[in-house]
């Protein structure tokens, strides 16, 4: 995993993503394909007016009704911008709802004690009616041998 900060005029940005070194076996490309759709669902269903737990229910349902719940061992995301990790959290303890103009990571991941881990996150910035993810860096699994 390559999680990735920047600085830009005081505001922060965050980014993982996960690379897998020499060949990906099926196990690897479906644990990624699980996370990915976790991470797709959050974003496509983020919008002001749901709570943070709401969010992190979205995220962590997909990862759990394939078997994986207790591998997903982190919230979904936390509020991001002065500070890299700040409020809001989407996790399932934040009964408070989201607001719009918010900047928050979505980030569900995979973690394989002896095998390995798997994070897609991405900053999105939340609306009325939706969010728009902000990093544009690809979400394919990249192979490097």
């Amino acid at each position: 995993m390559l999680d990735f900060g920047a600085l830009y005029d005081g505001y922060h940005a965050d980014m993982t993503r996960t690379v897998v070194i020499g060949e990906a076996s099926r196990r690897h490309r479906e644990i990624y394909d699980l996370v990915l759709k976790a991470n797709l669902a959050g974003i496509a269903a983020a919008r002001a007016g749901m709570t943070g737990a709401e969010l992190d229910k979205v995220c962590r349902d997909i990862i759990s009704d394939q078997g994986y719940g207790r591998e997903f061992s982190h919230s979904t995301g936390h509020g991001i911008g002065l500070e890299v990790h700040t409020y809001p959290r989407i996790s399932e303890m934040n009964t408070k709802r989201l607001l719009e103009d918010y900047v928050v990571t979505i980030e569900p991941g995979i973690y394989i004690g002896g095998f390995g881990g798997v994070r897609i996150e991405d900053d999105c910035w939340i609306h009325a009616d939706g969010c728009t993810a902000l990093n544009a860096s690809t979400k394919e699994l990249l192979v490097l041998s």
